[in-house]
């Protein structure tokens, strides 16, 4: 069963929360959006909702996966070829720009995409015109452009793989899905949702979570997102139907799951010990420096939920 781009994004956490209203304000807009996120954190189904809340909402939805896009035929396939502009082009072809005429085209895994098609997107972002392969005007398309990737496009600048001023065209108003191992309180949210759609689609008994398998779950990382979430409970509802979920019914990976490796044992206790309350205010206050007081991101980089980070600002009367 494939998940379908018209879902919902499900959750109610303040940090997923935040993103959604954002979406929903630069939805109205024509401006570019760029989604970043971790791989299943959900960045198609936001662009999806972008869409639809936008005045394009009647107008098409074209979307391409970059990373798919041969680079011998990027070009072609984005912005269409005449008859004979090759070998192989015995038609005239229309690309994916030309095809979201008066709607949206999502540009998913775009720091994917070669820097020569890169130079082309940008021209098309800045005056609206494309040159299909072959022909010798430039065409005209209303499109508005959302992008997506689970890249560092910063870093992807630096490393002179991604176009600075592409970045900085896309880059008017990002949005970042958060990862699941941030939104502790979706989880439950999210293996209800998705065990119930699951089998009501296989006409199969729901199974139903033990709290403590509920609890495993909630410290689990997901470090595939909400899709690994989702697979799991297809898995659990084909076999567990009807049956209570005990943590000794979950796969491997999730019951048991991989301790850091002994080369990599991360934090390292000094032999004189530490004072474990002056540590923790010490990272809290690097983490807010770091993000210059965004409270957000600094809980992002503790692996905390901002709740979380709040609590603990209270409690150390951190401001």
């Amino acid at each position: 069963m494939t998940r379908s781009a018209n879902e919902p994004l499900i959750g109610t956490s303040p940090e997923l929360s935040a993103v959604l209203r954002a979406a929903r304000l630069v939805a109205i807009t024509d401006v570019p959006v760029l989604v970043q996120g971790e791989s299943g954190t959900g960045k198609e189904l936001l662009a999806t909702a972008l869409h639809q809340d936008s005045p394009r909402r009647n107008g098409p939805l074209i979307t391409v996966n970059c990373a798919a896009l041969p680079e011998t035929l990027a070009e072609s396939l984005l912005y269409g070829h005449r008859k004979g502009a090759f070998t192989g082009a015995h038609n005239d072809q229309i690309g994916y720009v030309m095809q979201a005429d008066g709607g949206t085209l999502f540009l998913d895994e775009v720091g994917e995409l070669p820097l020569a098609i890169q130079a082309k997107l940008l021209r098309f972002l800045e005056s609206g015109e494309c040159q299909p392969v072959g022909q010798g005007v430039m065409a005209k398309a209303d499109v508005r452009i959302i992008a997506a990737t689970n890249r560092d496009l910063a870093k992807e600048v630096a490393a002179g793989n991604f176009r600075q001023d592409l970045f900085y065209r896309l880059n008017v108003v990002p949005l970042t899905l958060p990862p699941l191992r941030e939104r502790g309180e979706d989880i439950a949210l999210l293996l209800h949702h998705y065990t119930a759609q699951i089998a009501q689609h296989y006409d199969l008994e729901s199974p139903r979570y033990h709290k403590r398998t509920l609890q495993h779950l909630q410290r689990y990382d997901w470090p595939g997102n909400v899709r690994e979430v989702r697979n799991l409970c297809e898995r659990m509802v084909i076999l567990c139907s009807g049956r209570e979920i005990h943590p000794e019914n979950l796969p491997q990976e999730i019951r048991l799951p991989r301790t850091p490796d002994a080369a990599n044992p991360g934090f390292q206790l000094p032999p004189e010990g530490v004072r474990l309350d002056e540590l923790e205010v010490s990272l809290i206050r690097q983490a807010l420096k770091q993000t210059a007081g965004n409270q957000s991101r600094a809980a992002r980089l503790l692996g905390l939920t901002r709740d979380t980070l709040l609590y603990r600002l209270k409690k150390y009367a951190i401001e």
